[in-house]
């Protein structure tokens, strides 16, 4: 019989975070829930006293409390959370106010600064007062274009901490993709950096800014942070009011906290673009640090004496979920760069330079760990790495065995699952539960999560797709310019009415987990069986000679054909030999069906600037529409390999 990967002991468990909260729960509402089960059963059937209960467990100051938890409508989206509440959400994050390390900041580079959460208290003070000068208001949006240092903490935090509006976008994105993020949100304030360092290059962004802010009027004031040596800044003629970052503030003294309304905006994220104009979706500020410490605190288990790395971008939503680290007191590390630079091990050092207890990357970073013949486990010391976190794309089987087999055997593995969207996880880890090969843990409290067929119908061990059936309050409070609301319904809730469908292509398992087979839109379906993409996935990156791989349906003579596009190793080709082992492989480990018609080599795979694949742009290329708006990929150019192709032709 199967056994699970890892399970907690019941010291673990004693000690968990999740576990005290379940005590609490039993004792202050006089019930007997009895493991996790029957806590999440709870906590979405009564939702309003779960989540009251949260915020107490974790002492939410509200400056003002709540008349009513959750008012709730009909259906989806007719909920109003805390209503009446103030709170402030940057306060939270800057509770802590000793000498212990509260960012750690590397570059590529190596050049280490550290700020304890006295110092981070005094430089958000400093910048804040020095952005109510700027005329900094709440409501209004600060945008940056920064570098995963500490310097963008700072500012969210500064931004935040005055109800104002905080969105920003990494250095690596092209003026236009810039443009058509801030362009829409209209921000009083910029911070941006004048270049940045990426695997061993340096980049300068003195003409890009120069475009962006010539296309931005509602910029009032640059804030410059320096960058590589000869990087300038914008051209001097295209903004009046710029100052460097070490000139703009002086820290010191006390942060001041606005209170807002629970509903106050607080980040403005933005949908990858692949399809057209970024949607700019708009996020709450109690919401969100709800939703952030019931995730970091109970579902990732995080104490104030560890650390917490998670490799992202300030683009990417994954930067916003490590910021709240602080609010359960822990210490951030954070690193701007290549994870491969100068050598594949780069980020594993940092575990035992860093003494880092829990670990995030995306799944295609531990694939190419893999690929790459890595083995920290007989590398490294690892001593206090407990959880290894992993998003982005489905964590495949195999990348399971791997990180018990090669990194560590005694660990936490938590596939999560969630998205820009409600800037958090539908599913994750659970210090409680066993992990089991390939599959996510399972719902998140208070997730009413759930998988449905195409009538409808719930169904475990069925594919089809992941909704939640009950309201949260980290749904985002809308799109930014969507007055009747029009176009945010249709993203969620159009679907199933009133139920949001998060378009996710998934599996319930009988151990109660979930399994993400890929995207919705980019399901496949020759002749008319629906195929995750993420099951050819798995079986095609196995071979040593494929890297990575996507998979599209092309419309062929009334139906639908898989085609699949590998990347090989460098020097490789493509013969008849590998594509019969690429077909047995899949033929063996899934089934016929699954067995693409064409297998063609391309010389790169287009992805979002997160890291993610877009087979909708791919499927676009191959079939001769346009793909609306290539700013939102890191490498567009990769498109190229997959256009007019004669071998699609017959």
């Amino acid at each position: 019989m199967p056994q699970p990967l890892w399970s907690p002991s019941r010291d673990a468990v004693a000690r968990s975070r999740m576990e005290a909260f379940r005590i609490q729960v039993n004792q202050r509402c006089g019930l007997h829930l009895a493991g996790y089960d029957e806590l999440h059963d709870w906590s979405i059937h009564e939702r309003a006293d779960f989540w009251q209960a949260l915020a107490d467990f974790f002492a939410v100051e509200f400056h003002t409390p709540a008349q009513q938890v959750l008012d709730e409508g009909p259906a989806m989206p007719d909920a109003r959370w805390f209503r009446g509440a103030t709170l402030n959400y940057a306060a939270h994050l800057l509770r802590r106010k000793d000498d212990q390390p509260a960012l750690i900041s590397i570059s590529e580079a190596g050049v280490r600064e550290q700020l304890s959460f006295a110092e981070l208290n005094a430089h958000v003070a400093g910048l804040q007062r020095s952005l109510v000068a700027a005329g900094i208001m709440p409501g209004d949006r600060v945008a940056a274009i920064l570098p995963n240092g500490w310097q963008a903490i700072v500012a969210m935090l500064a931004t935040t901490s005055l109800g104002a509006v905080w969105s920003s976008c990494s250095p690596d994105f092209g003026a236009q993709g810039v443009i058509d993020r801030f362009g829409q949100i209209e921000p009083k304030v910029l911070i941006a950096c004048s270049g940045y360092h990426y695997a061993g290059k340096s980049n300068d962004l003195t003409d890009r800014l120069t475009e962006v802010l010539r296309q931005l009027p509602t910029v009032e004031q640059l804030i410059l942070v320096p960058g590589p040596a000869g990087a300038q800044g914008p051209h001097p003629d295209c903004l009046q009011a710029v100052q460097h970052w070490a000139e703009f503030y002086q820290p010191g003294g006390a942060p001041q906290f606005h209170a807002q309304p629970f509903d106050h905006p607080l980040y403005i994220l933005y949908s990858s673009g692949t399809t057209g104009a970024p949607k700019c979706i708009v996020h709450r500020s109690g919401g969100v640090l709800l939703q952030h410490l019931k995730e970091l605190g109970l579902h990732t288990d995080l104490q104030t004496s560890d650390r917490l790395f998670y490799y992202t971008t300030c683009g990417w939503m994954m930067w916003n979920w490590l910021a709240s680290g602080l609010a359960v007191g822990a210490t951030l590390v954070l690193y701007d760069g290549s994870p491969f630079h100068p050598h594949e091990s780069r980020l594993i050092d940092l575990i035992d330079a860093e003494d880092i207890n829990v670990f995030g990357v995306s799944a295609r970073y531990l694939a190419a760990l893999e690929k790459a013949g890595i083995q920290p486990a007989r590398s490294h010391r690892l001593g206090s790495l407990r959880s290894i976190l992993s998003t982005g794309s489905p964590l495949s089987p195999e990348s399971f065995d791997y990180v018990y087999r090669d990194i560590k055997s005694d660990l936490r593995l938590s596939s999560i699952s969630g998205g820009t969207d409600i800037v958090s996880c539908f599913a994750l880890g659970n210090p409680l539960l066993p992990v089991w090969r390939g599959e996510l843990q399972g719902p998140g409290l208070g997730m009413a999560v759930e998988v449905w067929n195409e009538a409808g119908q719930r169904v475990v061990g069925e594919k089809g797709e992941l909704v939640c059936t009950r309201h949260f309050p980290s749904m985002p409070l809308g799109f930014w310019n969507d007055s009747d609301g029009s176009r945010y319904r249709a993203a969620y809730f159009e679907r199933f009415p009133g139920i949001w469908a998060h378009g996710d292509y998934a599996e319930r398992t009988e151990h109660g987990g979930l399994i993400i087979h890929g995207r919705s839109d980019a399901v496949l379906n020759p002749g008319g069986v629906r195929i995750g993409t993420a099951e050819i996935y798995r079986q095609v990156e196995r071979i040593e000679e494929v890297l990575e791989s996507v998979a599209i349906g092309q419309q062929w003579h009334d139906d639908v054909r898989v085609v699949l596009f590998v990347l090989l190793r460098d020097g490789l080709e493509l013969d008849e030999g590998l594509q019969q082992r690429i077909r047995s492989a899949i033929r063996q480990h899934a089934t016929p069906r699954h067995v693409p018609a064409r297998i063609l080599a391309v010389k790169d795979i287009p992805r979002t600037r997160s890291g993610k694949i877009v087979e909708l742009a791919v499927r676009n290329v191959v079939h001769g529409q346009p793909v609306k708006n290539t700013e939102a990929l890191a490498n567009p150019e990769a498109l190229e390999y997959f256009r007019n192709r004669v071998e699609l032709e017959q």
